[in-house]
């Protein structure tokens, strides 16, 4: 029995400054369950994670990594022929990271219904979707339905992250309605301030509602009501995967019993570790760490 299974896409991820003018960069795995994959598993909570990797270098160093650090990975297949996705983020004085994406045709973006274990599924505890692996195309979509369909049959705790990618999404609209969707299944919603106007059906006061406010911390609607938590002061090296580690960390809490307060602290205390590292996972701390 898993403590939380999830499923996505894991990719390269290759981090410099302006390409046309920076010599340096650094090479990286991860991916939105990915990194919550990992940080649960360092916090000792038994973590599946369903994907497909291509048959290159890439897809090698994700399963390598995922398996090193204790993570289930049964279920993910290597797609032979077939290219692992990749991310290329440039960084910029004063500005939010240039992202671009080349996940078209990856075997990332080749999930489908048909990879998805319903037993698995059925016997875990929570079951963790996103909006990025929504959006990687039709197939992708389909397994991330099929996955959820799965547990609400088996009555297993629904987690969804909205993780809004415009870059992935043919227009606003369709994206509303398939967040929203998603997000209605949920029994544990969580989205960043600037995305509650994307799921509004879903923000009924008998969801529990996690809202990321960046530089003001944190908040959940629990049992009809509000709990807020300050963000930790800390230098920040590269904000990417903070969110994915706050709601590694706060899975983590809800799994340990603690109360909505305590699930916000320690999500934002994973979220601080994951910002004073360069990598979206590597300085997430172990259960003695916290």
């Amino acid at each position: 029995m898993a403590d939380v299974y999830t499923l996505g896409e894991a990719l390269g991820v290759v981090s410099s400054g302006r390409v046309r003018h920076d010599d340096d960069a650094r090479l990286d795995v991860g991916g939105p369950e990915f990194t919550l994959a990992i940080g649960l598993a360092r916090l000792g909570h038994r973590a599946c994670f369903l994907g497909k990797v291509g048959s290159d270098e890439l897809g090698a160093r994700a399963l390598t990594t995922l398996r090193g650090e204790g993570v289930d990975v049964a279920d993910t297949r290597v797609v032979e022929g077939v290219r692992t996705g990749l991310l290329l983020r440039e960084s910029r004085v004063g500005r939010e990271p240039c992202v671009t994406h080349y996940r078209a045709g990856s075997a990332g973006s080749a999930l489908s219904p048909g990879n998805v274990p319903i037993d698995r599924i059925a016997a875990s505890k929570i079951l963790h979707v996103t909006g990025v692996t929504a959006g990687l195309g039709r197939d992708a979509l389909d397994a991330v339905r099929a996955a959820v369909s799965a547990a609400r049959t088996a009555e297993v705790l629904i987690s969804f992250a909205v993780r809004y990618v415009p870059e992935l999404w043919p227009s606003v609209r369709e994206a509303e309605d398939v967040l929203s969707e998603l997000a209605c299944d949920s029994h544990l919603l969580f989205l960043g301030q600037d995305e509650l106007d994307l799921v509004k059906p879903a923000l009924t006061p008998e969801r529990e509602v996690v809202v990321d406010r960046g530089p003001k911390g944190a908040s959940v609607r629990a049992d009809r009501m509000r709990y807020d938590v300050p963000a930790p002061q800390v230098p920040v090296v590269d904000p990417a995967g903070s969110g994915d580690a706050f709601v590694a960390g706060y899975l983590s809490a809800a799994l340990d019993g603690l109360t909505p307060q305590e699930r916000l602290h320690r999500g934002t205390l994973l979220s601080a570790a994951a910002v004073t590292s360069a990598s979206d996972w590597q300085g997430l701390p172990t259960r003695a760490e916290l």
